[in-house]
């Protein structure tokens, strides 16, 4: 069993499947491994759409960029509502593992190729959103993550 996290429970779909224990991502339709960061994601994706107002249609997990000719995969991309551009990152990490500047570097270089003005870092603990101000390059954290409404 997985660990509570500071975000509002859902009723997972976890299944055993092929000898491993597996919980369906919602926004992929698929099931994949439980693993302890996509316990965070599952949870996290939940908030967003339960919580938050944010439209699963314009959700997307496993995004693949290509940064310096490498390919990467962002975990989730928000969409605005005409779906076409990018609005916001988010970035999980395993409960047990603390949100440090190596982890807000990551995102940032993901933000070099998709240019969104949200990027979010959760452990399932604890949460953290900025805002990025996409002209001087500077950013604010904000004291909440913003309902879909707001960005």
């Amino acid at each position: 069993m997985m660990q509570p996290l500071n975000l509002p429970p859902f009723e997972a779909n976890i299944k055993k499947m092929d000898g491993m224990v597996k919980i369906l991502d919602v926004l992929r339709q698929k099931f994949v491994a439980l693993t302890p960061e996509e316990w965070v994601r599952q949870h996290f994706v939940h908030f967003l759409i339960e919580q938050k107002g944010y439209s699963p249609t314009l959700m997307a997990n496993e995004v693949a960029v290509s940064l310096n000719g490498m390919s990467r995969r962002c975990d989730t991309v928000i969409y605005q509502q005409t779906g076409l551009r990018p609005r916001m990152i988010v970035e999980y990490k395993r409960p047990d593992v603390d949100i440090t500047q190596k982890v807000f570097n990551q995102i940032c270089r993901y933000n070099m190729v998709l240019e969104v003005e949200y990027l979010v870092v959760s452990n399932g603990m604890k949460h953290y959103c900025c805002q990025v101000n996409l002209q001087d390059g500077s950013y604010k954290f904000l004291p909440d993550i913003p309902h879909f409404a707001e960005l």
